[in-house]
């Protein structure tokens, strides 16, 4: 992997990052010294103890009583962390509020509601507030409140009173099917339930009056509703969220063990029954602060990550407000009312720093936004992208017609471990198609088949050490047996993830898709990114998805799904187009047996590309079975492959 730089930083942007700070703090205080990045992660992973502490230190989290012992048991998946430790989440956030309070913490830019700013101290007395009307609706710790909200200050405010009461946090976003949200919180049994009873999108009202009626009869452990009503009139029983915001109460935090239930959040659940994840107070602290060394984030910052409730991301953003960043929310569509209104919320409210789905910026680059040319980007410093490999074509788009000097940092983890494995580095080239290293504290490789270690090429994505966010159970899996399925069947006492990559000697590594959703052809395996970048590096392809079908005694047959850019027909010359940009970027033998138009890709509720529910379709697999379509962003896409498998299996 030697792909061309399109970035270098200057010594000066390095030495005032964060990671040169902490860099300059191991040094100081535990007389360490390393002669690169991949020394000191080499040390990060296998000195966990010690790594660990120093992040603790550093970032002065805190908390009643530190660690004891910060690795009690070095074993998956029965790995302890954090002995003796008492301390609660929302301290790590709230703590701005005494020191700036009247600064300005978030930034909301929403469809619904307008623009509206928050400081410090107007978060901690709302947080104060919803905590202690949660408290007068019987909550108290361990008892599960759950939420159906859109991405604004609200459903932040609901997360750190919850927290602060030591009670345990789960969220939905607003457009989901009732079904899908059924599925997550029937399974925890929450004692309060908040919602917000419509919002508009894309310029238009969506009422969800009639699906959150039936929600809330389908949850008999709820005893509390909280609305917050956009479209109707407060329901009959029902708590309106104004008033839990309004009373004068002081904040106060329960403190909690290191390894106590901070939220559940749930697995994609398009093809089974959601996993519900429990994260712990303490190991997301580590992890988060951890991340913003790798995504340096400060208090001099004004961060953005474009996402929806529903995705990891969400959670995510708040390691920045942990920092003492300022945090810009945007709640709307990204399309609306066309392309470029989200660089205009960029540039509007000076970000530094913005992240986003690599599907956001594939789609600009295909509808052909330039945000250089449109709006004033002077403040912007740092790109993150994640959710899906971001193309070196995107790469290419980004430094071109985005912003030339300026740090590009994609991503990759999961919602499994509320992080990330492979990142960025402030002190690092930019590369094509590549991520930069492998995260501090993350024992990252890749296997073959037999556990063997692969250097240069690609192999499964493991984890060979604990980290202290990784899940602590999954809700109801009382004897570890899902969990132990999920993750460490394949290779015993090591974390497997699920995704293809390959890492090169330097640490740099490149996402090649879902390890279950492999082709091969002849005997020859590849991740289904490789194709999608050169199919969807052409101009003329919007978007794609392949799946090959390996049928018992039969030939594989692998179809390749697209949907052709707006007003380009889909023809003979296209197809001769796509099979000529696969035949040169990637190889002969992938050639697909057949392209098929098709007007959507199934996704996620996260972006994710539904490649396995099509494939298990596809090769006979129940409909009803093989996907869940109140999992689906658009449910309506997977009728194509319903009417194709139909036709396929007459045929």
């Amino acid at each position: 992997m030697s792909a061309k730089v399109l970035w270098t930083p200057s010594q000066e942007r390095y030495d005032a990052s964060s990671m040169a700070q902490f860099e300059r703090f191991v040094r100081d205080t535990r007389g360490l010294e390393f002669e690169d990045y991949n020394a000191m992660w080499r040390w990060s992973v296998d000195d966990l103890e010690s790594f660990w502490r120093a992040i603790w230190d550093f970032f002065e989290i805190p908390g009643q009583q530190a660690p004891s012992q910060m690795l009690l048991k070095r074993q998956m998946p029965d790995m302890k962390w954090g002995k003796d430790a008492q301390l609660n989440y929302a301290d790590a956030i709230i703590q701005h509020a005494h020191k700036r309070p009247d600064e300005c913490a978030l930034v909301v830019q929403s469809e619904t509601f307008g623009r509206s700013e928050m400081t410090w101290a107007e978060l901690r007395d709302q947080v104060a507030s919803v905590a202690d009307n949660l408290r007068k609706m019987g909550v108290t710790q361990g008892d599960r409140v759950v939420a159906i909200l859109p991405n604004t200050e609200v459903a932040l405010i609901a997360l750190l009173a919850t927290a602060s009461l030591g009670a345990v946090w789960s969220l939905c976003a607003p457009d989901m099917g009732h079904v899908a949200i059924l599925d997550r919180f029937q399974q925890i049994e929450p004692k309060v339930l908040i919602a917000q009873d419509g919002y508009i999108h894309a310029g238009k009202q969506v009422d969800r009056r009639k699906i959150l009626a039936e929600i809330n009869a389908n949850l008999p452990s709820v005893t509390g509703f909280v609305t917050l009503p956009v479209i109707g009139p407060l329901p009959d029983n029902h708590i309106a969220w104004s008033t839990t915001t309004q009373d004068s109460a002081s904040y106060q935090a329960t403190q909690v063990p290191f390894e106590h239930p901070l939220w559940i959040v749930y697995s994609s659940g398009t093809t089974g029954n959601p996993k519900p994840i429990v994260h712990g107070h303490g190991g997301i602290l580590l992890e988060a602060s951890k991340q913003s060394l790798h995504q340096d984030i400060s208090s001099k910052d004004r961060f953005c990550w474009l996402t929806s409730s529903g995705w990891i991301m969400w959670n995510g953003q708040w390691m920045a407000l942990a920092q003492g960043a300022t945090v810009a929310i945007f709640d709307g569509a990204a399309n609306y009312p066309d392309m470029g209104v989200v660089w205009r919320f960029i540039a509007d409210e000076k970000l530094s720093y913005f992240g986003a789905g690599a599907a956001f910026y594939s789609t600009c680059m295909k509808a052909g936004v330039t945000p250089r040319a449109d709006v004033e980007l002077e403040n912007l410093r740092s790109l993150g992208a994640t959710g899906s490999p971001l193309s070196g074509d995107t790469y290419d788009w980004i430094y071109r017609d985005v912003k030339a000097d300026q740090w590009l940092a994609p991503i990759s983890g999961g919602t499994d471990l509320a992080g990330a494995f492979v990142v960025g580095h402030p002190g690092m080239a930019v590369r094509a198609g590549e991520m930069q290293c492998r995260a501090l504290g993350n024992a990252v490789r890749a296997y073959d088949p037999l556990g063997e270690e692969l250097i240069g090429e690609v192999g499964e994505l493991v984890c060979t050490e604990p980290l202290p966010s990784m899940p602590l159970y999954f809700w109801g899996d009382d004897d570890g047996s899902r969990l132990f399925d999920s993750y460490f069947a394949d290779y015993p006492g090591v974390w497997r993830h699920g995704d293809w990559i390959a890492i090169d000697e330097s640490g740099a590594s490149v996402i090649y898709g879902r390890s279950d959703a492999t082709i091969n052809r002849k005997g020859l395996r590849l991740g289904s990114a490789e194709i999608y970048q050169a199919v969807e590096g052409l101009d003329t392809v919007l978007d794609s998805l392949v799946v090959d079908l390996e049928f018992l005694g039969r030939d594989s047959f692998m179809p390749l799904f697209v949907v052709p850019v707006a007003g380009v027909p889909f023809d003979e010359a296209l197809k001769e187009q796509i099979n000529a940009a696969i035949r040169a970027q990637v190889s002969a033998r992938f050639v697909p047996n057949e392209i098929v138009e098709i007007k959507d890709v199934p996704r996620t509720l996260s972006g994710k590309k539904l490649e396995v529910p099509v494939k298990k379709l596809l090769l006979g697999g129940d409909p009803q079975s093989v996907v869940n379509r109140d999992s689906m962003a658009n449910p309506e896409s997977f009728d194509f492959f319903l009417a194709y498998a139909h036709a396929r299996a007459n045929t």
